[in-house]
């Protein structure tokens, strides 16, 4: 709680929520708005500190029609985690009307971890320096991990057989 404690007094409250869970590892809920800001002050601030970016996942809401983001950042000098997660909203169509700010500019090693969370869930990442495919080929239609990916039977005119076993 000392880290949401201390963004609570850096910023309004109204753009946090505090995810509750059975690790050691404390977990927040950041708004679009107020993300990059976070990420800086986090990185930053001398009494947080978190220098190093451990991870970056996609997840998929289907209950309520959201994609998320989940950060996992290390702060080396002080042997601690944070979890930090963002969401956008899904149309009806499943299709997103809005991106997240990529923090490749914070954390190097965030340039890939994004590549790979907009080609498996599609989630796109404003000022990404090349935002485009990293594990799928450019020209595959849809992105795997989401729950509303269906897949091909074909590939460039080649039958995809899913029964047989390689």
């Amino acid at each position: 709680m000392a880290i949401v404690n201390s963004l609570l007094k850096k910023f309004d409250q109204d753009y946090f929520a505090l995810i509750e869970n059975n690790s050691d590892v404390e977990c927040i809920k950041v708004s679009k708005e107020k993300f990059l800001e976070t990420i800086v002050y986090l990185r930053e601030d001398q009494e947080m500190y978190f220098d190093y970016l451990t991870c970056i996942s996609g997840v998929d809401n289907w209950e309520n029609g959201t994609l998320g983001v989940v950060y996992r950042l290390y702060s080396i000098p002080f042997d601690r985690h944070l979890d930090i997660i963002i969401e956008v909203n899904k149309t009806e169509k499943n299709e997103l009307t809005e991106a997240i700010s990529s923090i490749s500019k914070f954390y190097r090693s965030a340039n890939w971890m994004e590549r790979e969370v907009y080609d498996m869930y599609g989630i796109p990442f404003d000022g990404h320096p090349d935002l485009r495919r990293i594990l799928m080929p450019a020209d595959w239609k849809g992105y795997p991990l989401r729950k509303d990916y269906t897949t091909s039977e074909k590939y460039h005119g080649i039958t995809i057989d899913f029964e047989s076993e390689a």
